[in-house]
């Protein structure tokens, strides 16, 4: 049975490695190669593949016949193929970018209007471009079939993940008024661990103690911070210092923790189907994961109802649970937990949400990233009391930016407060963890 090419895109390939060179000065005139790659990539979606004809050779035919009479080297020919095997092996012009490790992310504005992130500066990327915005569709489609998401007229907007874990978020018309636009946070492989964060200055070695510490403690922590802060990245590093033989489980929107431990129940969220049915939200699955015998419960965002039924599990004996929120800062991340509870519809007074949150959380973690692009955990605050209505935060670790170095690199030092003793150093150590005596201890 012949197959169309559209249908040959959903077929599981091993991505084609290249001597592709992302840029056009291989091929002078850029105006005939975004023409013939034009011609070639329409001409290809609509047709179907002889039986007898394997798809590359299928490929090599329909090149052939689109360049006849072009005067090309064999140089703009391979890079004229190789654009063309990305259509079909790859996520097309997005291909090269996600492969790249120095990219961290990626925004698709229009067609020829292409931006990526570069040690936390942002650039226009002149080297690659979509055909139009169909094209884009089309790629964005390939990108989240896989994880059984949609995207048309009637759900126009929607966030997923690619298989190597990193985060896609989609809008098209009429949401978006430009016309489809993607984000992508490419998932950063490379950081795993705590001597990853140190290594980059993110955080001190004292802090990693800690922090390991109040993880195998069963502290509740919430790591607070902006978007593309590294909330998530360093939720995954914590969650890595859960002992083993814990049952853990994940709650996301869409599963980017990648937890090398070996009792983990991952859960994602689904959306709605074409009749506006079927949707499962972070909220459903929290209160499902609570019937789950969980020693632990790890939710990668809280931003909604769901804040208070986590709140509820965290008061009722599941210890340990970690879970990021975005704002910023410890006192921001507080007050937008409140929020969210109010959100659940339950009447409730404030004081009596502000007496929950502090009998359910230890520790706020917040993660910045700077004026330079680094990212640093600039302060671990614990929750340390609730008085005359208030919650009041103690800070135990804290950076302090001094200012930037001729170079441009934000210059600032940590700092242990250490004067008292903290209130989770003793659930720390009634656990048995002696493993921060030493900074408290005087």
């Amino acid at each position: 049975m012949k197959k169309s090419l559209v249908e040959a895109f959903n077929i599981e390939r091993k991505p084609t490695k290249t001597n592709y060179v992302s840029d056009y000065e291989i091929f002078p005139d850029k105006k005939l190669l975004d023409d013939l790659r034009t011609k070639i990539v329409e001409n290809l979606i609509d047709k179907e593949i002889p039986e007898d004809k394997l798809l590359n050779q299928f490929i090599n035919d329909e090149i052939d016949r689109t360049i006849e009479g072009y005067d090309l080297s064999n140089l703009e020919r391979s890079h004229l193929y190789n654009l063309i095997d990305n259509e079909i092996n790859g996520y097309g012009p997005l291909t090269e970018l996600l492969e790249d490790k120095n990219i961290t992310e990626i925004m698709v504005n229009s067609p020829k209007e292409i931006y990526i992130e570069i040690d936390g500066q942002i650039i226009k990327d002149e080297s690659v471009s979509f055909i139009n915005d169909e094209h884009i569709i089309r790629t964005i489609e390939r990108m989240i079939g896989p994880m059984g998401r949609t995207i048309d007229a009637t759900n126009p907007m929607v966030d997923s993940r690619l298989k190597d874990g990193s985060r896609i978020n989609a809008v098209i018309p009429p949401l978006s008024t430009k016309g489809p636009v993607i984000t992508i946070r490419k998932f950063r492989g490379e950081m795993t661990t705590a001597d990853d964060l140190i290594r980059i200055g993110s955080m001190t070695p004292y802090m990693a103690t800690f922090l390991e510490a109040a993880v195998k403690g069963k502290c509740n922590i919430i790591v607070c911070g902006g978007t593309g802060s590294g909330k998530t990245t360093l939720l995954n590093i914590l969650s890595g210092f859960i002992p083993d033989g814990e049952r853990i489980i994940t709650i996301e929107d869409a599963a980017e923790l990648k937890l090398e431990k070996e009792h983990v129940i991952s859960l994602e969220t689904r959306v709605t189907n074409y009749d506006n049915e079927g949707e499962v939200t972070i909220r459903d699955l929290v209160i499902n994961a609570l019937r789950m015998r969980p020693d632990r419960i790890i939710v990668g965002e809280v931003r909604g109802k769901e804040a208070f039924d986590m709140l509820q599990a965290m008061n009722t004996g599941h210890e340990g649970s970690l879970t990021t929120l975005h704002a910023n800062g410890p006192k921001d991340a507080l007050n937008r937990l409140e929020t969210m509870v109010l959100m659940s519809g339950l009447d409730i007074p404030i004081r009596a949400i502000r007496e929950y949150i502090a009998s359910a959380i230890d520790l706020v973690v917040n993660i910045e990233r700077m004026s330079d692009g680094k990212r640093k955990v600039t302060s671990i605050a614990e929750l340390e009391s609730f008085k005359e209505g208030e919650l009041e935060l103690k800070e135990i670790f804290a950076f302090t930016q001094k200012g930037l170095t001729n170079s441009g690199e934000v210059d600032g030092e940590y700092t242990l407060y250490n004067e008292t003793v903290p209130k989770v150093y003793k659930k720390i150590a009634t656990r048995g963890i002696t493993d921060i005596d030493f900074m408290f201890q005087k």
